[in-house]
């Protein structure tokens, strides 16, 4: 039994620097919905540390926890409302409960090509990989907002070479040297000298000591959203949300799941994951957090940075949580000392990892499909992607249609 609890929560340097391998994309879109659109501190990290520990020692390997990136992305760019916002994570909750408890996506399954799939991982993980460079250059949607490429650093340049440059060229030479490393993981020695860097560079946590303690979350901290505001919800932000949804954070990301782990990773299955998902977006709504699901991009990044087992769940989800309580809203300081040129280099070693599941594909027809989806999602988005994917994967089944 005793054996049986490590192999299933291995605590060590791999998994703690794996635990930290997503923060490219969870900090920069929870950060940005609590300074954009005011959503509670302690309901985003408390809601986000709860969801990776349960989620983790149920399905018993790693579990990534994200943020919904349509609904996100929209919500920043146009400053949503809160209530709006609560809404989303509502609706998304009742839709992710009914097809898992229904089995409606085992349909979705059913009728969706490997091709499809494959699609689906290469364009996040190119996705993740330009959003990665964006942060580098400065040129994201959260850095254009706060009008600055560093905006929690002091120093913005060293010479006439912006800061963000060197922070980032150098941490991509520190993780292509370190990433096979178990005894010095690259993913905890990019977060250990980007604080370090950070501080040196001007960027401070002011933190109020004396406000240190017990702090314990909200329900409800907004009032009830209104029907007007679940209206707007469903067509601006959920109905685009979806098939991004069933696309990539549940077939990508249950395929991934069994290419990493194999036997262990049985109970990461479509349904259980549909309800997880739509249990996590309750317990959101309730704390006045952000939608949440799993994915394959988070996935990516965890394994790609060292985690193997249900250990990281526990080392990140207790972090956000231990944060949370102990410092409260305020909590939202601690990663200011973060470069943002650091979370880019995450995003591109984790964008590279998801991409590269295509390499399986040998059917010109399939790697035609693969490479439809990418395209249509860069001009497009990826939900216009993974349907026409389908509609076109269906009929290169049939011989009188070929490429």
């Amino acid at each position: 039994m005793a054996l049986l609890q490590r192999e299933l929560y291995a605590l060590n340097r791999l998994e703690l620097a794996g635990a930290l391998g997503d923060l490219g994309t969870l900090l920069p879109i929870g950060i940005a919905l609590i300074l954009v659109n005011g959503l509670s501190p302690m309901g985003v990290f408390i809601s986000v540390g709860l969801f990776y520990i349960v989620a983790g020692s149920y399905f018993g390997v790693t579990i990534p926890v994200q943020p919904m990136k349509v609904i996100g992305a929209y919500a920043i760019a146009t400053s949503m409302s809160v209530p709006q916002i609560l809404s989303s994570s509502l609706l998304m909750g009742l839709f992710l409960l009914l097809i898992g408890c229904t089995g409606a996506i085992d349909l979705i399954r059913k009728i969706t090509p490997l091709a499809v799939v494959r699609g689906v991982q290469l364009s996040t993980g190119v996705l993740l990989m330009a959003e990665g460079v964006r942060f580098i250059l400065g040129r994201s949607t959260f850095q254009l907002l706060l009008h600055n490429a560093e905006p929690y650093l002091s120093t913005q340049s060293i010479g006439p070479v912006p800061v963000g440059l060197l922070i980032g060229g150098l941490g991509i030479l520190v993780t292509l040297f370190f990433l096979n490393s178990t005894r010095y993981p690259a993913g905890l020695i990019l977060i250990v000298s980007g604080l370090g860097a950070g501080y040196l560079l001007g960027g401070r946590a002011n933190l109020n000591w004396q406000s240190l303690g017990l702090h314990l979350p909200k329900l409800l901290p907004f009032p009830i959203p209104g029907r007007v505001d679940f209206t707007f919800a469903l067509f601006a932000l959920v109905l685009p949300q979806l098939p991004m949804t069933f696309g990539n954070a549940v077939l990508a990301y249950t395929d991934l799941s069994k290419n990493y782990f194999g036997r262990k990773s049985e109970k990461v299955a479509n349904r259980a994951v549909c309800i997880s998902m739509g249990l996590a977006n309750f317990l959101s709504f309730l704390l006045g957090g952000m939608p949440l699901c799993h994915g394959a991009g988070g996935l990516a990044a965890h394994y790609r940075f060292g985690a193997r087992t249900a250990g990281s769940n526990l080392i990140i989800g207790s972090l956000f949580l231990g944060l949370a309580l102990l410092l409260g809203d305020q909590l939202i300081e601690i990663f200011h000392l973060l470069p943002m040129a650091l979370l880019g280099v995450f995003l591109i070693f984790a964008g590279s990892q998801l991409a590269m599941t295509i390499m399986d594909i040998e059917e010109k027809k399939d790697l035609f499909v693969v490479i439809l989806i990418l395209s249509i999602t860069l001009v497009v988005n990826l939900a216009a992607g993974f349907i026409t994917g389908i509609i076109i994967a269906h009929l290169l089944r049939q011989p009188r249609f070929s490429v």
